[in-house]
């Protein structure tokens, strides 16, 4: 299926790791021209290199701050000094966690600048980029959690509730300018970061944080969210979808909240 990314340009914030590499990945293999937006120089350099790879010799990685508005202002100023429009825009940034007792103001409140702020900000700078060019997607990643509460992670599931809000809202203020805006929610998905933190608590268990079926194994056990497939995802489970509805091809689909979640009760 021809996805109709030949020529686009895609920005993919948070798209040096995990799932938004393989989004960005996807949408390079795919044809377009992708920015990949995150902060650290190493991580976005060897996203560029794979990105390259992949079919996307003009990709460039932009180094920002998205806790700052005046940095997230200035990486937008450079895609437009690039490419002049933008086809798609997703958003793959969110916060820490934390349980509500640990959590003090300064938290909540750095909870909800990368959360939702992040978002707001990056969709207000891209929107001139958006209306610029001939077809145009918004796809931010929340989360399942919003849905599926957790106590562990109190304040990145409202900020994460807040932007699945906004997102909606903004599926309905730009459809007549023709922009389709959805909204992905990832269950537990395997990334190098997951793994890397819970490594040794699963081990613990006698299980394996690199396999989905251990990892599923230990949500259910430790937080009885089993999924209906019996595993957790893959980054690239959740980049195919947001492809999709990122993508030219997608014509009808707006104001959707999707979840990537192996199944589950909720909707």
């Amino acid at each position: 299926m021809d996805l109709g990314f030949t020529g686009a340009t895609a920005v993919v914030t948070g798209g040096s790791k995990g799932m938004g590499l393989a989004i960005a990945e996807t949408l390079a293999a795919e044809g377009a021209r992708v920015a990949v937006m995150a902060r650290g120089r190493a991580a976005l350099d060897a996203a560029v290199s794979s990105l390259r790879e992949r079919g996307a010799p003009d990709a460039v990685g932009i180094g920002v701050d998205m806790a700052d508005a005046q940095s997230i202002a200035e990486a937008f100023a450079a895609v437009s000094r690039r490419w002049g429009r933008v086809n798609c825009l997703i958003h793959t940034i969110g916060p820490g966690d934390g349980y509500f007792e640990e959590m003090d103001d300064a938290q909540w409140d750095a909870a909800f600048a990368l959360g939702t702020m992040s978002a707001v900000r990056s969709i207000r700078a891209a929107l001139p980029l958006l209306r610029s060019a001939d077809w145009a997607r918004i796809v931010t990643l929340s989360a399942h959690s919003i849905q599926r509460q957790n106590p562990r992670i109190v304040a990145y599931t409202a900020s994460k509730a807040a932007l699945a809000s906004v997102t909606k809202n903004l599926s309905k203020s730009l459809a007549g300018d023709g922009i389709l805006v959805n909204c992905v929610c990832p269950g537990t998905i395997v990334t190098a970061s997951f793994t890397e933190a819970l490594k040794d608590i699963l081990a613990a268990d006698g299980l394996d944080a690199t396999d989905p079926r251990d990892v599923m194994t230990w949500i259910a056990d430790n937080f009885h969210q089993p999924c209906d497939l019996g595993r957790a995802g893959l980054p690239e489970e959740v980049a195919s979808i947001t492809a999709y509805l990122a993508s030219r091809r997608n014509g009808y689909v707006t104001g959707a909240t999707v979840n990537v979640d192996g199944g589950s009760d909720f909707i």
